[in-house]
């Protein structure tokens, strides 16, 4: 088995894990595990299972950590920031009225969903 049960992620799968290691690769991979691995070019860099797992751990921990960046983009319903037309209106109104609408709107969700 891969890294991790939910692995399934963009970017995170053994072959995106190999091709971070070498971006010119000539594999492919059948299901989600090291054992589907096929080189189709001998492997000439010798990269091994661990180095692909420990590389897939990486992708992962990069993925993970990045969550807050999804999170504050999601949707307004999801409690992400405002659609571009509602943030244009809310600054438009802020410079017409002094007010700080569109700040205080952005500042709550960067407080709900802070940087780790």
């Amino acid at each position: 088995m891969g890294a991790r049960e939910d692995h399934i992620f963009i970017g995170t799968d053994i072959i995106h894990a190999i091709k971070a290691i070498k971006a010119d690769a000539n594999v492919s991979v059948k299901g989600d595990t090291v054992a589907g691995i096929k080189w189709h070019d001998n492997n000439p860099t010798n990269i091994t299972d661990e180095a692909i797992l420990a590389k897939q751990v990486e992708l992962i921990a990069e993925f993970d950590a990045r969550q807050y960046k999804r999170d504050r983009a999601a949707a307004p319903r999801k409690g992400g920031y405002p659609e571009t037309e509602d943030q244009l209106d809310m600054m438009w109104h802020d410079k017409k009225d002094g007010t700080t609408t569109w700040e205080d709107a952005v500042q709550a969700i960067k407080d709900a969903h802070p940087k780790p």
